[in-house]
């Protein structure tokens, strides 16, 4: 069989966004692009994340011709001229990281926590997502929405503010999720109108800056403290992470201390605390270097005994992509059910680029060690079958066609067909980067990738990594 395509291995998302919540003391530089900071895997096919990617399971399309949620489609003509999401009680309240550097955790749960207002109003904490053991670097090396993306839909979090307080050096055990998130989106690079339209219809939308700033108290020659106005041209790479939760196009060019192309900006919520721009809040004009550049919405939220288990051998989350140098890949995960008797509810899994297919299933009784005959008997029996397809890059939980029984102690395992069209490295993997920023385990996952669903190879065997595919069961 084939072996994984060398490819392109392009800048991982880690070093790129390691020191985010770090703000570069420095007022310029030279661009840092993909092609200028390649790095090499270390193993044939293994991608490190690169820059981009997300949409959704049940077709609430965010294209630039509309929106669609819970069957209400908003064209793009139709979405407002200005709007500000504080005036419908849709924006959390200001918080303030102090002088850590935790803006990625204050985005991600700042943006979770608009996407259940106004119905639901939640105080989720920051401390416990940064202080997760998981993540090697401490609360003043920075961090990023890769380490946000692991914690939640690893269902370690989120907690409550009042069980795990910010600011105190130290995070308790044994707490619980209090909601389960199950879809987190990326959208498409430097899309007004897809994120007007996820501002709009879903919530706050975690992105990212370039920034001198440091705090509130703090000048830079991109920010006009009068208008609560920021505008940053250069080439520097993004270090600080915010919430766009507005947008008004005809927000005047002059009042940026360096008028942009035309007028039109965005407002967003800071984590410096009210004494910042305006009670919190500023405007970012629309030709900003990088706001944009990335653009996470939280847009599958349930409750916390949606599901009894979670099966999951990628706690660091989606680290890089491996492939065969093509569009579609065949990927298992063998689990061995715990507990009672129960049934396969649904599969979670990454797509890494925009309309991505999928083709899922169960495959029950895996016998230990499979060979390649094993596995093509297994194929024919393969049950809860369901197909579809996501417009958007990010990660979706598909449920089964039908609930899929296992027993106790029964090996069974979650199979996917991903075709993601352009991609050479199609799945979403966990790897260590031996950048010190995660504690990956490959002793937890059996996993296995195939270039045609006949001949399979191990994924931590052969190439040291764990597969990015998750099943969700309910007891019977």
């Amino acid at each position: 069989m084939p072996k994984p395509e060398p490819g392109s291995v392009f800048e991982s998302r880690q070093a790129q966004w390691k020191n985010r919540g770090k703000p570069d003391k420095q007022e310029g530089g030279s661009k840092t692009s993909k092609q200028e900071s390649e790095s090499k895997a270390g193993k044939q096919g293994i991608e490190p994340k690169a820059e981009k990617k997300a949409e959704d399971k049940t077709e609430k399309e965010l294209s630039d011709q509309s929106a669609l949620e819970n069957g209400h489609k908003v064209e793009k003509g139709d979405l407002l001229s200005r709007y500000d999401a504080r005036t419908d009680g849709r924006t959390a309240p200001v918080k303030n990281q102090g002088d850590l550097g935790t803006c990625w955790a204050f985005a991600s749960l700042l943006a979770l926590e608009s996407s259940l207002l106004p119905g639901e109003s939640y105080d989720f904490s920051e401390d416990h997502m940064s202080h997760d053991p998981y993540f090697l670097l401490d609360q003043k090396s920075g961090g990023d929405y890769i380490m946000s993306m692991a914690y939640l839909l690893s269902w370690r979090g989120p907690v409550l503010e009042e069980e795990d307080p910010y600011g105190d050096g130290s995070s308790p055990e044994g707490l619980k999720a209090a909601l389960h998130v199950q879809e987190i989106r990326i959208l498409p690079e430097y899309d007004r109108e897809v994120i007007k339209a996820a501002v709009y219809r879903i919530g706050g939308v975690q992105s990212v800056l370039y920034t001198t700033l440091q705090g509130q108290t703090q000048d830079s020659r991109y920010y006009n403290k009068e208008t609560g106005a920021y505008y940053y041209s250069g080439t520097q790479q993004p270090n600080h992470d915010v919430v766009i939760v507005g947008w008004d196009d005809d927000y005047p060019a002059e009042n940026f201390t360096t008028p942009p192309p035309e007028n039109g900006a965005f407002l967003c919520e800071n984590s410096w605390g009210t004494g910042f721009g305006k009670d919190g809040f500023f405007y970012v004009s629309y030709y900003d270097a990088n706001l944009g550049a990335t653009s996470l919405v939280y847009s599958g939220v349930e409750s916390a005994d949606n599901y009894d288990a979670i099966y999951q051998s990628d706690l660091c989350g989606w680290l890089g992509q491996i492939g065969y140098g093509s569009e579609r890949i065949w990927a298992t995960n063998v689990y061995q059910a715990t507990g009672t008797a129960q049934k396969v509810q649904a599969v979670g899994f990454y797509a890494v680029d925009q309309n991505t297919e999928y083709e899922i299933s169960i495959l029950k009784n895996v016998p230990e060690h499979p060979s390649d005959a094993d596995w093509k008997n297994l194929k024919r029996q393969k049950l809860g079958t369901t197909n579809g397809s996501v417009s958007y890059a990010g990660y979706y939980t598909i449920p089964l066609a039908e609930p899929v029984g296992v027993a106790p102690g029964e090996r069974f395992a979650v199979r996917i067909e991903v075709k993601t069209p352009g991609a050479v490295h199609p799945m979403a993997i966990e790897y260590d980067a031996q950048d010190g920023r995660c504690q990956v385990d490959l002793t937890d996952g059996e996993g296995y990738i195939s270039a045609d669903g006949d001949l399979w190879e191990s994924a931590e065997t052969q190439q040291a990594c764990n597969l990015c595919l998750k099943a969700y069961t309910a007891w019977e």
